[in-house]
């Protein structure tokens, strides 16, 4: 399966794995050496915890690349009246009786705790390329659905202020 990305996933990845690749992972293998040496590796924490924080930037460094290998690599823009990747949109929840405000992104930058949704999600695939107005079913799973209508869109770009996601 491909992950659609956008360039600016790629170069935020990309510039990650230089950063983890030069500078943070010859600090941990120096970490390393430096705990070995503190002798019985049996009973030795600094030396486990280094060889663990080793393993889990390799770990991060492989992810990262075979993200970037497999992506498709996808165009962030979309017509004027519709809702598009990165636009801000306010729904209004029809059983709550409330509005929020999202935004969609890529599942690389979803944060729902600051309401970055992505957009293979139930509520992204529904309402993306919906218009103002438009009142739409979202089928989170065959038994639960709900009903939401799209009050205002504000047109959003690609940049480089949503973070990547972390493990």
């Amino acid at each position: 399966m491909h992950d659609e990305l956008t360039k600016v996933d790629i170069q935020k990845m990309q510039e990650e794995i230089d950063y983890r690749t030069h500078e943070q992972r010859p600090k941990i293998i120096e970490d390393v050496k430096t705990a070995r040496a503190f002798g019985d590796l049996s009973e030795n924490y600094e030396y486990k915890a280094a060889k663990q924080e080793l393993r889990r930037c390799d770990s991060r460094i492989r992810f990262l690349k075979r993200m970037i290998a497999s992506a498709k690599v996808i165009d962030a823009t979309s017509r004027d009246d519709e809702v598009g990747l990165f636009d801000k949109v306010e729904l209004f929840y029809e059983e709550d009786n409330e509005s929020e405000v999202i935004e969609l992104t890529t599942t690389l930058r979803r944060d729902v705790f600051h309401q970055c949704i992505s957009k293979e999600s139930p509520l992204g695939q529904t309402i993306m390329g919906h218009k103002v107005g438009d009142r739409v079913l979202v089928k989170a799973s065959d038994t639960v659905s709900y009903y939401v209508q799209i009050r205002s869109i504000e047109k959003g770009t690609d940049d480089e202020s949503l973070p990547i996601r972390q493990f």
